[in-house]
């Protein structure tokens, strides 16, 4: 099977929810067209910044039938949301979710073993998981930080791309080196993304086939435009992705509240709901911060695309 996971941009999307603490369709439908105006390769749904952790079984599965039905093939998408802690409970899950629509399954790397299991675990686990889903339904992998960082070892990845069943994994181990490890042990059927923006320019260098992180959903197009022209090598490509890894400070702030701030800055209908925390502690500076931001990578634009 060809790769179904196309390079380049895909944004981790957040869930918008309404005053009474309803996922907000309308609000999600626009945000859909905000992001494949700005450019983006495809989408990431039910993920930790979907706040999956919060939404039951039922919801996971009306927000990526809802995402898949939007797009309308507009771009691809991708969705994860198993989030049981057994393994029968997490095939139920993935198994209804793999109906709903979407381009491939991402699998959520500390479900398949705890903290203290082993790879042989891992491995075990994963297999059941494989036999259960449709062997025509692409996989991928996403090192989830929540509610531990499961990292794969580049043996352990390679042991997963011969399986010939995955195309995706989203890296967040932040550092180049395990990702240069990760991408020498695999041949190229399956396709590594980067999560964070401070290493992303080097990161390309080695073969990293793109972005899907969170702030993407402040500044897709400033993403798009730089992992498209990054190879160009020249001062203002440098200055993109110095803003890139500058700007991405923000996401240790009040996320994914300020992202949606910030959609509202875009003219968005957004609200700030979240299930996870409490939104009154969103203070003032922290808006200001985003507005900074906001000001900031629009004259950068500007210039970008002149």
């Amino acid at each position: 099977m060809t790769n179904p996971i196309s390079d380049g941009i895909w944004p981790t999307m957040i869930t918008p929810y309404n005053s009474s603490n309803k996922i907000d369709y309308s609000a999600l439908e626009k945000m859909i067209d905000w992001y494949i105006d700005r450019g983006v390769d495809g989408l990431f749904a039910v993920c930790q910044s979907s706040e999956m952790w919060h939404l039951s079984l039922k919801e996971r599965r009306e927000l990526t039938n809802f995402v898949a039905k939007t797009t309308a093939g507009r771009v691809p998408i991708m969705a994860s949301g198993h989030v049981a802690d057994s393994l029968d409970d997490q095939i139920k899950e993935l198994q209804l979710l793999a109906d709903a629509g979407v381009g491939a399954m991402v699998l959520v790397t500390n479900r398949l073993a705890a903290l203290h299991e082993s790879d042989d675990t891992f491995k075990t686990n994963l297999d059941r998981i494989i036999r259960a889903l449709p062997e025509t339904l692409p996989l991928g992998f996403y090192e989830c930080p929540y509610p531990y960082k499961r990292l794969l070892s580049p043996e352990l990845l390679a042991h997963c791309e011969e399986t010939g069943r995955f195309y995706f994994l989203k890296d967040t181990s932040c550092n180049l080196n395990h990702m240069r490890a990760k991408m020498e042990a695999i041949n190229g059927k399956l396709k590594i993304f980067n999560a964070n923006a401070a290493t992303l320019q080097e990161s390309l260098k080695i073969g990293i086939s793109g972005y899907s992180g969170v702030m993407a959903n402040f500044h897709p197009e400033l993403y798009v435009w730089a992992v498209r022209n990054w190879r160009r090598g020249d001062d203002l490509v440098d200055e993109a992705f110095d803003m890139i890894g500058l700007a991405s400070v923000i996401e240790r702030q009040f996320y994914p509240v300020n992202a949606k701030y910030h959609m509202q800055l875009e003219n968005l209908p957004v609200e700030l709901y979240m299930r996870g925390a409490d939104i009154s502690q969103f203070t003032d500076s922290e808006k200001i911060e985003v507005q900074q931001l906001r000001r900031t990578i629009k004259r950068l634009m500007e210039r970008l695309l002149q």
